[in-house]
């Protein structure tokens, strides 16, 4: 039994009020597509995986899936039924024996989950992910409660939705046009048997702001494998060259001399990063005999530092840096170095620190020879 998954990331996600759609916000390192995708990319049981997204959203897909071996992406349509009907139509040209449509806005669906829906399947031609209702559910009309219903004949619909291949399109070739509620209500009308399994609560629906934020702390509290790294870096200054730390560039006499452009800080910091899930330091991943990285921006390095971590399902908690040094005064450009490295690791500024010392004219950083810097990562892994 052959099984596509196809995951429908066309919406625009505009209730969360974010400047995204939902389906491309990262959380803990990882966007919310990319880790729908991932759920059934990971699974034996399922053969591909293809996306319908929204054409305007290209950039953001292929940043989002990376190298991820998938299908080519679909194009929307102005409904979520026109969307999933795009995407069945492209899978007919080579057609699986199955299908489950995902939202792409379900980022945490099981192993377990799929595996049920592939059972049923092997036994259905429509099988329903559903949570049964717990609490007493009434009738109102306006503030006024006027009746009860029975709680044992409500169910909860979930995703993914799954189907005979066969019998799915030709439904949703029939019913083209109409607007329904999800896949399963076309298949109902097209007179399909639907069966229904255990769903899971933690299998939300990501919609608003808030259920960002749940979303946020079901990752953490699987990232319980708690890392500390620590990095320090010093670089001399030279005659003609631009002074850049934290990532932007500060006005001053003279630059730092280094291989890239030198920012002690990112260097520091990167090295934390590392450090923290024993990846080595900068010179085993950015070699200074390697002209490929002359005068390169350390946003790069500092970048890299950051994906080897989410590649590991991981997500960096907090950083702190001091950088030492006579000269130049570090407090008026602080801000702007905590806005420039919380974009560059997709961070909130409150999770990074950035302080300001000197040697009290000892040493050479005393003689204002050079800056030192010192940094300190802290990093959530999976256990």
């Amino acid at each position: 039994m052959t099984a596509i998954a196809l995951i429908v990331a066309a919406g625009r996600g505009a209730r969360t009020k974010m400047d995204i759609p939902k389906q491309y916000l990262e959380i803990a390192g990882k966007s919310v597509l990319r880790r729908s995708v991932e759920a059934f990319l990971d699974h034996p049981g399922i053969d591909g995986v293809c996306v319908v997204i929204n054409e305007g959203d290209r950039d953001l897909y292929e940043k989002s899936i990376g190298n991820l071996s998938l299908l080519p992406p679909v194009p929307g349509g102005a409904e979520r039924q026109d969307s999933v009907r795009n995407g069945l139509e492209n899978l007919a040209q080579s057609p699986p024996d199955v299908v489950l449509i995902h939202d792409a806005a379900r980022p945490f669906v099981s192993a377990a989950l799929i595996c049920r829906c592939l059972d049923a399947l092997s036994r259905a031609e429509a099988v329903l992910p559903a949570l049964r209702m717990t609490d007493s559910l009434k009738v109102l009309d306006g503030d006024s409660i006027t009746g009860a219903i029975d709680r044992d004949k409500i169910a909860a619909a979930q995703t993914p939705q799954c189907f005979t291949f066969s019998s799915i399109l030709e439904a949703h070739r029939r019913f083209a046009g109409e607007t329904l509620t999800d896949d399963t209500s076309l298949a109902e009308k097209a007179g399909m048997a639907v069966v229904m399994v255990e769903g899971e609560t933690e299998n939300f629906k990501i919609t608003t702001a808030a259920d960002v934020e749940k979303a946020r702390q079901q990752i953490t509290r699987t990232l319980a494998d708690i890392r500390t790294g620590q990095g320090f870096d010093v670089h001399a200054f030279a005659e003609n060259r631009e002074l850049w730390l934290g990532g932007i560039k500060i006005p001053h006499d003279k630059g730092l001399k280094g291989h890239s452009d030198a920012d002690v800080a990112l260097h520091a910091l990167t090295d934390a990063l590392l450090g923290a899930i024993g990846a080595g330091d900068i010179g085993v991943h950015f070699p200074p005999s390697d002209a490929r990285w002359k005068g390169v921006s350390s946003d790069l390095l500092l970048t890299h530092a950051a994906a080897l971590i989410a590649e590991k399902g991981g997500m960096i908690s907090h950083v702190d840096l001091t950088l030492i040094c006579e000269s130049p005064k570090i407090s008026p450009y602080r801000d702007a170095m905590r806005n420039r490295i919380a974009t560059l690791l997709d961070l909130s500024e409150d999770r990074v620190s950035i302080k300001g010392t000197t040697t009290e004219k000892l040493g050479f950083t005393g003689r204002g020879e050079g800056i030192a810097a010192q940094a300190i990562a802290t990093v959530r892994l999976p256990e």
